[in-house]
């Protein structure tokens, strides 16, 4: 048997962090027993779904590299199979039309409530063979079986069974004639050959029923395994604030996609103590049986820490390309190739994600109006004015302008003035980057350049001036 998974998103919002999490699981499983992954995009809400979010979806799933063999399949391009399908079962007398109004339900409902009984249709129109009131379009609802219970084999669970006396007879197809989501996902999983449905818990209600309706069509079963949801660091179901956000939303903040799977994958499944993998070793080690039954927690600093370490090992290039993006909208340009690299070699350990290092990129490549305060504060006074003073007429002096005679010159003004280095680095980073936080000094003044360099330390001892005549 090929094995045979599939993601069915809804685009009826953003592509996140949970639903990228069923993809890749699904995704894995399928490449690791060399099947196939499908691609649905399940879109028969007509209000909410958008042609945005469907472009945000293939967009997400190309960003990610999670590659489909089959799709994308739009569930509204198949209608016609949904109403044979419908019209199968009623014919059959394994679905009927239910005639109740809104106002019959909601006297139910309350009447059930009333009585301390769990809320559920009752079936009056299950064996109608009355005449059609007037004035009401019927909806299709599926004969779920009265007796019997259904036992899922859950591949992460374990064992779940359900009694049919337990669920009712759910809807099918709607007054308009539109079919609804259990009807739609039981057809297309059986017309796609779907042989595992990897999906999260929040679907075990679905499950008993689709099976009924599986088995009510003669189709073959699939395999089920249902992943715990994902949670914020509160033990809440995980939202915005925790980092439920669009994936979208992390290529912009500059995380690399091989971080957000390589997190996203220890997110209910571990191998060991190994933290960092590579796709070939997803694909090779994943498994279902060692996925977590209980919630995983999102991190947003243990998925920082990873998308550092990629970052470390991404080639200058790859990270130059994103940096370019960045300051293309702010209108910075390089002023050459071999500056950004020897910038993005010089940051690359120091960073968290690529919008970061972009951010603290910017000062080599163009002047800033104003200093970080705290940093201004702390290092700008009387006491380094001179020592501003003083540096800027012996960076003048120097011919050769690379971070060897750089460090030499500040190392021979550190001797004459018996001041220490820690005296007298700290105001000339605040001078020409803007704060107290830079790589080395010297190598950072010669990716500056020294007419710049020298320029700022003037623009940093009039801004000091003007402090201290001010107080």
């Amino acid at each position: 048997m090929e094995v045979k998974t599939r993601f069915a998103p809804s685009p009826t919002g953003y592509l996140h962090i949970g639903g990228v999490r069923t993809a890749l699981f699904s995704w894995l499983y399928a490449r690791h027993h060399q099947g196939k992954f499908v691609l649905r995009i399940e879109d028969t809400d007509s209000e909410r779904s958008t042609q945005e979010s469907v472009d945000a979806i293939l967009r997400g799933m190309e960003w990610l590299g999670l590659d489909y063999d089959e799709g994308p399949f739009y569930q509204t391009q198949r209608f016609d199979q949904y109403k044979q399908i419908i019209k199968k079962l009623l014919d059959e007398g394994k679905a009927y039309r239910c005639y109740c109004i809104r106002e019959e339900l909601d006297a139910l409902r309350l009447e059930q409530q009333k009585n301390k009984q769990k809320p559920r249709y009752d079936g009056r129109y299950r064996e109608y063979t009355g005449a059609a009131p007037s004035g009401v379009d019927p909806v299709i609802r599926f004969k779920n079986p009265l007796e019997g219970e259904v036992v899922i084999q859950d591949q992460v669970l374990g064992e779940i069974i359900i009694n049919n006396a337990e669920l009712d007879d759910l809807i099918i197809a709607r007054s308009d004639g539109t079919p609804t989501y259990n009807l739609t996902v039981v057809v297309d999983d059986l017309d796609m050959n779907i042989t595992h449905i990897i999906r999260g818990d929040d679907h075990v209600n679905n499950t008993p029923r689709q099976i009924n309706m599986i088995e009510a069509l003669g189709g073959t079963l699939p395999n089920y395994a249902h992943v715990p949801m994902i949670l914020g660091d509160d033990g809440k179901r995980i939202s915005k604030r925790h980092g439920a956000v669009s994936v979208s939303a992390y290529e912009d903040e500059g995380y690399l996609p091989e971080a957000l799977l390589n997190y996203l994958v220890q997110l209910g499944w571990a191998h060991g103590d190994q933290e960092i993998f590579s796709k070939q070793e997803m694909i090779a080690l994943f498994s279902l049986e060692k996925v977590n039954k209980s919630a995983a927690a999102f991190d947003i600093d243990k998925l920082q820490w990873l998308n550092q370490q990629y970052i470390k090992k991404s080639s200058n290039d790859l990270l130059a390309s994103w940096v370019k993006i960045a300051f293309s909208k702010k209108q910075i340009k390089p002023s050459s190739v071999q500056q950004l690299d020897k910038v993005i070699e010089l940051q690359k350990d120091r960073v968290k994600t690529l919008s970061e290092m972009a951010s603290a990129s910017e000062y080599f490549f163009a002047d800033f109006e104003s200093y970080d305060e705290k940093s201004a504060n702390k290092h700008f006074n009387q006491t380094s004015l001179p020592v501003l003073q003083s540096i800027k007429d012996k960076l003048v002096e120097v011919q050769d302008w690379n971070a060897q005679n750089i460090q030499q010159c500040i190392h021979d003004y550190s001797q004459e003035s018996e001041l220490k280095l820690g005296k007298i680095a700290p105001p000339i980073r605040v001078a020409v980057c803007g704060s107290a936080n830079s790589p080395s000094i010297d190598i950072t003044l010669e990716l500056i350049g020294k007419e710049r360099v020298i320029q700022r330390i003037k623009n940093a001892i009039s801004f000091i001036s003007s402090q201290v005549e001010g107080n």
